[in-house]
C-alpha cells in the first residue's frame, strides 16, 4: 500500500450524490425516488405499465446532502421503439454525467422474473461491468419486516444470489408505503457514503461518460452563444423600432425612452432565465440535435427558473 493510495482512501466523502434508479417496470423505481427525496418528484406506476416513458432528473436536499436523482422508466419499457430507446439511453448518461456515485438496482421482493433478468442485463450493457462496484440492490416491499427480508434473502435463487455477489452483497430495503419513515432513507444514504468511500471517494465513470461531458460542455457553450446572439438581435430590433417612433415625433421622448428601457430590461430577464436552464436542457437532448431544435425544445419545456 502506497502513501498515495492511503491519501486517496482518506479523502472526505462528498455530501453531493448523483444516484441513478434502474430496474424493471413496476419494481418501484419512481416510488423509491419519491421516498428518498421526500416528495412526489416522479410519476409512480400503480400497475406494471409505465406511467411515463421518459427519463427524469430531480434534485433535493436530504439529510444535509445534496441529492441528484435520475429515474429511468424509459430504459426498461419494452414497448418503446428502438430509436426512442437509444435516445433515452443517451439522456440517462447525460443526466447522470460526469458519472453516478451510486446505481440503485431496484428489485421488488419476490420471485426473480425473466423481466428482472433482462433489466439487469440491460444495466450491464449500458453502464459496463465495472459499474457493479458502484451498484447497490434496493429491495422494495410493502410493509416488510427484518425477518421477512432475511428469510427471503436466504431462499433466493442462484440468479439473484449472483446479482448480490456482483454488487458486493450491498443491499437496502425500502417500504415506499411509509415514506414518512425517514430513517430508512438515512440508512440508504449512509450505505451509499460507505460505498463511495470504498471507491476512493470517486463516482463511476468510463470513456462514454468522459465523451458525454465534453459534448455537454460544448453544447452548453453553443446554446449560451445562441441565446446571447438572439438577445443582441432582439435588442437591436427594439431599438430600431423606438428610434423610428422618436423620429416621427408622435410621442414624448421621455415616454418612448422609458418604454424602450423597460422592454430591453424584460428581454434581458427572459434570456437570463433561458441561460440559467441551459445545462438542464442540453442533458435532455442527443448529439445529433441542432442548436435551433434544442432552442425550440427549450421553449416547449416551460421550465421554472
Amino acid at each position: 500500500i502506497t502513501l498515495r493510495s492511503c491519501t486517496r482512501r482518506a479523502k472526505v466523502v462528498s455530501t453531493y450524490f448523483r444516484l441513478v434508479l434502474v430496474g424493471k417496470t413496476g419494481s418501484g423505481k419512481s416510488s423509491s425516488g419519491n421516498t428518498i427525496l421526500g416528495r412526489d418528484a416522479f410519476s409512480a406506476a400503480i400497475s406494471q405499465s409505465s406511467v411515463t416513458r421518459q427519463n427524469r432528473k430531480q434534485t433535493g436536499e436530504v439529510f444535509s446532502r445534496e441529492v441528484s436523482m435520475v429515474d429511468t422508466p424509459g430504459l426498461f419499457d419494452t414497448s418503446i421503439p428502438e430509436p426512442a430507446l437509444k435516445r433515452e439511453i443517451s439522456k440517462c448518461i447525460n443526466m447522470s454525467a460526469p458519472g453516478p456515485h451510486a446505481i440503485l438496482l431496484v428489485i421488488k421482493v419476490g420471485p426473480f422474473s425473466a423481466e428482472e433478468r433482462d433489466a439487469v442485463k440491460k444495466v450491464e450493457e449500458i453502464f459496463g461491468e465495472d459499474a457493479w462496484r458502484y451498484t447497490m440492490v434496493l429491495f422494495t416491499q410493502d410493509n416488510p419486516t427484518a425477518a421477512d427480508i432475511q428469510g427471503q434473502l436466504q431462499e433466493v435463487g442462484p440468479e439473484l444470489q449472483e446479482i448480490l455477489k456482483k454488487a458486493g452483497n450491498r443491499y437496502h430495503v425500502f417500504n415506499n408505503l411509509k415514506a414518512n419513515e425517514r430513517t430508512q432513507v438515512l440508512g440508504l444514504l449512509k450505505k451509499v457514503e460507505e460505498m463511495v468511500a470504498a471507491n476512493g471517494g470517486q463516482f463511476y465513470s468510463n470513456y462514454t461518460y468522459q465523451q458525454v461531458v465534453e459534448m455537454l460542455n460544448q453544447r452548453e457553450s453553443q446554446l449560451r452563444e445562441f441565446y446571447q446572439k438572439k438577445l443582441e438581435d432582439e435588442i437591436k430590433a427594439v431599438e430600431s423600432k423606438y428610434k423610428k417612433l422618436l423620429s416621427d415625433a408622435k410621442q414624448e421622448r421621455q415616454q418612448v425612452e422609458g418604454e424602450l428601457q423597460v422592454v430591453v430590461q424584460e428581454l434581458g430577464r427572459f434570456y437570463q432565465v433561458m441561460q440559467n436552464q441551459v445545462r438542464q436542457v442540453v442533458e435532455q437532448t442527443v448529439e445529433t440535435d441542432s442548436i435551433e431544435n434544442i432552442s425550440k425544445f427549450h421553449q416547449t419545456l416551460r421550465l421554472i427558473s
